[in-house]
Parts: C-alpha cells; sequence; structure tokens
C-alpha cells in the first residue's frame, strides 16, 4: 500500500494530506442552515452538513492531493448519524482516486486490536461472504499496549495490502510527558522508533514500509533522530500550519530524494475561507479557498523540499 501512496505523491508533487475534520463551526452558516432545514435541528442534519461540507472540499482538491485523512471522532460526536456520514466520506474519497487514512488511533488487547484491524482494514466473514467494514487504506494506531497490540493491524496490512502509522512523537504539546521520558538514558520516542522498524520489517513495499509513524512537525529537532532511526519507514507529519509547524521544520522529516513523508494539515485547509489570507472567496466559495490553500502548502513544503 505505500508504494500507492508514493506514486499518488510523485503524481501530484504534493506529499500533502487533507485533514477532514469538520467541526460545526468550521462549516459556512449556509450549509448548516439547508441542512437543519431538511433534516430539524437533529443529528441527522448536523450529519448532513458535515457531508456536504467534506463533499465540496473534497470535489475541489482531490486532483490536486494524493490523500485525506478524516479525523474519525469529529464523526462520533454526531453519534450513528455521524459515523454513516464518516464511512459516505471514506467511499466518496476513495471513488476519486483519494487514499485515505482513517485517524483511529487504535490500539488495545490482541483480540480487541484484531477486531479494529478487522474492522477499519480487513474484511469480516459473514456466511460465505467477506464483507469490508470502513474501508479504508491507512488508519493511525497507538503502541501502547506494545506488541500485543500492534501485531493485529500489522497482520491484516500483509494480508489485505493496507497500511498503518504508529503513533512515535505527537504535535501536540504535552506529548513529551510520557513520549520524552528517558528509558535506561534514552527517550521513549526513540524505543517506540525501534519497534516500528521491527513490526515492519515483514511488510516491505518498494523500498518502504507498511508500517509507518507520526512524527510531529513541531518538533524538528526530534524528526532529525527519528528520520535516521527509522530511514525506510513513511512518516504521517501533523502539526503544519495551524499548529505552528513551518516548512522548514519539516525537512528532516524527508529522506534526501525528497520522499519518506506526508504532511496533514485540517483546519489549515477546510477551514481556509476564515484566513485572512483567503478572505476574497468568501464562504459562499469555501471549495476554492481550500483549494487554494492545499497549491499554497504544496508548493511550501516544495520550496523547502
Amino acid at each position: 500500500m505505500i508504494s500507492q501512496l508514493i506514486e499518488k505523491i510523485q503524481k501530484t508533487k504534493a506529499p500533502v494530506c487533507v485533514g477532514l475534520d469538520p467541526m460545526l463551526n468550521y462549516i459556512p452558516e449556509h450549509i448548516v442552515e439547508k441542512a437543519l432545514k431538511e433534516h430539524g435541528e437533529t443529528l441527522k442534519g448536523a450529519a448532513e452538513a458535515v457531508w456536504q461540507f467534506n463533499k465540496e472540499i473534497v470535489d475541489h482538491t482531490y486532483d490536486l492531493i494524493p490523500a485525506v485523512k478524516p479525523q474519525i471522532a469529529m464523526y462520533e460526536q454526531f453519534g450513528v448519524e455521524g459515523l454513516v456520514v464518516y464511512k459516505r466520506t471514506v467511499d466518496y474519497c476513495r471513488e476519486k482516486g483519494l487514499l485515505v487514512i482513517g485517524d483511529v488511533k487504535r490500539g488495545d488487547i490482541g483480540s480487541t486490536s484484531a477486531a479494529y484491524a478487522v474492522g477499519h482494514l480487513g474484511r469480516i466473514q459473514v456466511g460465505s461472504q467477506a464483507l469490508p467494514g470502513f474501508e479504508t487504506d491507512f488508519i493511525t494506531v497507538n503502541p501502547y499496549l506494545g506488541t500485543d497490540g500492534v501485531k493485529p493491524f500489522v497482520d491484516v496490512c500483509r494480508k489485505e495490502d493496507k497500511g498503518i502509522f504508529v503513533l512515535v512523537k505527537t504535535s501536540n504539546p504535552s506529548s513529551g510527558e510520557f513520549q520524552d521520558k528517558l528509558i535506561d538514558g534514552r527517550p521513549l520516542y526513540e524505543l517506540v522508533a525501534e519497534k516500528v522498524v521491527e513490526w515492519g520489517q515483514d511488510s516491505m513495499d518498494q523500498g518502504y514500509s507498511n508500517v509507518g509513524a507520526v512524527v510531529g512537525a513541531t518538533y524538528p529537532g526530534m524528526s532529525r533522530i527519528l528520520r535516521k532511526l527509522m530511514p525506510r519507514t513513511y512518516f504521517l507529519v501533523p502539526g503544519y500550519g495551524a499548529q505552528g509547524g513551518t516548512a522548514e521544520d519539516l525537512r528532516h522529516c524527508f529522506n534526501e530524494d525528497g520522499l519518506g513523508a506526508i504532511v496533514n494539515s485540517s483546519r489549515g485547509i477546510i477551514a481556509a475561507y476564515r484566513q485572512e489570507k483567503y478572505e476574497r472567496f468568501g464562504a459562499e466559495h469555501f471549495g476554492e479557498a481550500s483549494r487554494q490553500a492545499v497549491i499554497d502548502m504544496a508548493a511550501d513544503i516544495n520550496r523547502v523540499l
């Protein structure tokens, strides 16, 4: 699967992932009002607004980017109706030729991880049929439970030609409370990185592993270390833009050939119309503002690479 991501990155010349993380206050009023008028002030009405918002963003950006990353919590907050829209969004993005990274951060004891892996990446046997659940191409995985929690995902990746991104050094301010703690003189994130390499050794795909790593743009010094520890691991990089990460901060996430990472931006793209830089588009043309934000982001990253 990672080879497919690399191929799409090379084709678009944009190592950019659009985070489809819709909050209701990101969605222009005319979209929300129309959905609530049709379905009432209900969870279904809110979910319909999310769907219309997502569709507009995707329609204006799908030809520019290799992948999207819907954050499942932004859909779960609307209950079952939200999960229906999550699935609808995943399916629509795949129809548009995009790879989908489900930002679900799953990880539990073996049997539970196996169920998560089947639900998001694999197929469940129902009678004589093997049926897909959410059918994403990649998901994010929390490694806190160790190999027992990660191996079921890796097994499904090998079987289904899918991929995962394991949390290694995240972009949030308090990540260091655990991730930076020294164990035998080394920070925990380095030890996790070495396990990621180990977990991915049997799932290589044209030079890179299907077991990737989440490495935040907000800690460039640490990304330099992690790139050396994981030379054949693909990085999913959050933290660019709205969280403070710059293109210069991304430099060490990539290898010398310009590959090795894909950079996520969520509200910096989907809510671009609210930024002064793109206010000329207005709320009515929020999709066009998002398109321009993608173009600008790709140019910014490629300038550094």
